[in-house]
């Protein structure tokens, strides 16, 4: 795996088409393929059931495939990267210094037992002090500036009406099990997770020791946030109306606002997290919820929201304290939520936190050792090669008018374009790193986060500024910048492999670029202009085609079991955009296969057994190599708005025709799907 990202700049004589053929693998490895299983009936498992015998679940995950290897994979190599700058004597308070003192300290097990809950414990007596409703919401204020979001969360995002401007948004938050769903409905094993919720909390407040201090028994503790965080749940919206950008777009002036809910003192707020200056208006992304917090503030017992106070501490520092609480979090969190055995080991757990709290210092790091600064220019060309292609697809789609088309193409012009790492990296230079404790050091941590991000708001969008780090293993589109984003680490197997023909390459990261390109005309995506702006550029017309073409997909996922016991089916209308995604990626990467296969720069023969559109989908197919475990199967339905990965291949490919083509799907074949009844989209 070293070998491969060292010489990935190589990846450049691939995308122009200039290795020898003979030189070039298939791109396929026949370990991974199930011969015993005809393709025409589960392409997954021919495709990936290898994979996934040779992968079986260890008792560390709850779901593990091709995406997990390589960021497991990353992992070690962000661990030598810290061991190397740990190894060395650094000048006191360099960056190298706070990698080395931050990840040292997380991995004392002697001084985590020792310390137990102490570093806690200030917070604790603060929050039992408190008396008035006053005091509530200045606790609420210092909790907010730790990165512990009771009640509601604001942050810094683009202005839907001006997106070149960072407002800010106020959004729903606040509850301990992450979704109001897990609260109100009895799906699935909702039930059995509250239990275990409450069993939790009865734990943690006990060895806490906020019982004692609050001379209220655990127990009954535990019940009162139940309770209490129901309520809230009643008022959030679900996760499908939170994808509404229309709808989570209201905008208000600190006067509307705070008419609307005056018992949240706004300019107090905006003033203590120092953003009122050159505040005109922001977002109340989700009024219903404030609704509800508005009257909570005003009539919820003051003890009631102390607990609730103290309880969102005690889970926040869980996970940086001894290890009878990290065990305790764990059981409930890891074990009953996704259904993992065991918890992993500390350095990974240490190397993530380090990774998360300065994530673009490891990763200027990693670029540097792993990823030379010419593979940047040399993946343009495969990425414009799909971006020409789906301009293509859009000049080929039959159900939309010239004019959409043309402000369709506007948009895809503009769009900015970002490879393997950020132009310009973020100053650690604030961050305070200590030899205290780990869990101050995650709050100091969390606090220069939270003054980083607040501090955009009321100015111009940096659009130089990156959502994920180069170490990453993923890719995004963001609609307000109109910009595709592929870091570094997502530039190697399976994804993308320098040695094999381009087919592959194309049926693997060709369809990667091709999905995070068709997000910017996914339903939601669609939405937003070239600039970035909330604007409907569509005739009435080729709406309502979209949307009827959208239902066939929503329709398709949504007949779909994914678990037997309890009987659970998939959620079309949560996975939608990302299913469009996935099929306008699959249509365009094959264009752009074609168009390359044209100019002579992949292999027409059979390589290995396979033509060069069967290697595409057997490369987009091994993408999406993965075991889950029932527990996840749960978790993810529910919350994800991806589609399991199984689903991603057997329910995303028949309604591809270029799929039925190329391995000769026919009728009768439970592969094949009648061509009236495919999604028409990109």
């Amino acid at each position: 795996m070293k070998k491969t990202i060292l010489t990935i700049a190589t990846m450049a004589l691939i995308a122009t088409g200039c290795h020898k053929k003979t030189e070039l693998t298939s791109g396929i490895n026949l370990d991974n393929l199930d011969t015993t299983v005809s393709p025409l009936d589960d392409f997954y498992q021919y495709a990936c059931g290898g994979w996934m015998k040779n992968h079986p679940l260890d008792a560390e995950h709850s779901r593990y495939g091709s995406f997990d290897f390589l960021a497991e994979e990353n992992q070690k190599q962000l661990k030598g990267i810290i061991d190397s700058v740990s190894a060395n004597k650094n000048e006191a308070g360099s960056i190298a210094d706070k990698i080395a003192t931050l990840y040292n300290i997380g991995m004392d097990s002697v001084r985590l037992q020792e310390q137990g809950c102490e570093p806690l414990k200030p917070y604790l007596e603060e929050i039992n002090a408190l008396k008035t409703r006053e005091d509530i919401w200045n606790e609420i204020l210092k909790m907010h500036h730790r990165g512990n979001h009771v009640f509601f969360a604001v942050f810094g995002e683009a202005d839907k009406d001006d997106a070149k401007q960072c407002i800010a948004w106020a959004y729903q938050t606040g509850l301990g099990l992450g979704d109001r769903d897990y609260y109100l409905l009895d799906e699935g094993n909702n039930a059995k997770l509250r239990v275990g919720y409450v069993d939790l909390m009865t734990k943690l407040f006990a060895m806490s020791g906020y019982d004692q201090m609050s001379g209220v028994k655990a127990d009954k503790l535990a019940k009162m946030v139940m309770d209490f965080e129901t309520r809230l749940a009643k008022s959030h919206l679900t996760q499908l109306e939170c994808r509404d950008p229309f709808a989570t777009f209201n905008r208000y002036t600190i006067e509307e606002a705070s008419k609307f809910t005056p018992n949240i003192d706004w300019k107090g707020y905006f003033t203590s997290m120092n953003i009122l200056d050159g505040m005109k208006t922001f977002n109340i992304a989700t009024p219903k919820c404030f609704t509800e917090v508005n009257k909570a503030l005003a009539d919820a017992d003051i003890n009631t929201i102390k607990a609730y106070f103290a309880w969102h501490e005690i889970n926040a520092a869980a996970s940086y304290l001894s290890d009878d609480f990290v065990s305790a979090k764990f059981d409930f969190y890891g074990k009953q939520m996704s259904g993992k055995e065991v918890n992993r080991p500390r350095w990974k757990r240490v190397t993530d936190v380090v990774d998360g709290a300065m994530g673009e210092a490891l990763g200027k790091l990693y670029v540097e050792k792993y990823f030379p600064a010419e593979a940047k220019q040399r993946m343009e060309t495969l990425v414009n090669n799909l971006i020409e292609a789906l301009g293509q697809r859009i000049d080929m789609a039959t159900w939309m008018t010239d004019q959409t088309k043309a402000n369709a193409h506007a948009k895809l012009s503009t769009i900015y374009v970002k490879i393997g790492y950020p132009n310009k990296w973020r100053d650690y230079s604030g961050l305070e790193i200590k030899d205290d404790s780990y869990y101050a050091n995650i709050v100091r941590s969390n606090e220069f986060d939270m003054d980083y991000m607040l501090s955009k708001i009321n100015k111009p969008v940096d659009r130089d500024e990156w959502g994920m780090t180069p170490q990453t293993v993923n890719a995004y589109y963001n609609p307000t910048t109109n910009e595709i984003c592929f870091p570094a680490a997502i530039l190697q197997p399976p994804f993308f492999q320098f040695d094999a023909d381009d087919a592959a390459n194309y049926g693997a990261i060709g369809v990667v670029i091709g999905h995070e390109l068709t997000h910017g005309f996914d339903d939601q995506g669609r939405n937003y202009d070239k600039d970035g702006n909330l604007n409907d550029w569509w005739t009435e017309e080729d709406s309502k085609n979209f949307d009827n073409n959208k239902q066939v997909l929503i329709d398709a996922f949504n007949a779909v079991k994914v678990l037997d016991d309890p009987e659970t089916y998939a959620n079309g209308a949560l996975t939608l955009g990302e299913n469009i995604a996935d099929n306008g990626g699959l249509h365009v990467s094959h264009l752009a296969m074609m168009n390359a296969m044209a100019k002579g720069q992949i292999n027409k023969e059979k390589m290995d057994g396979f033509t060069p559109q069967q290697r595409f989908f057997l490369a987009y197919a091994a993408v999406w190599a993965s075991n889950i475990r029932p527990e996840g199967i749960l978790q993810l339905t529910q919350m994800d708005v991806h589609s399991l990965a199984c689903n991603r291949v057997n329910v995303t490919l028949p309604h591809i025709g270029e799929f039925h083509d190329a391995w000769d799907v026919k009728e009768g074949n439970k592969m094949w799907l009648a061509p009236e009844k495919r999604a028409q989209l990109w």
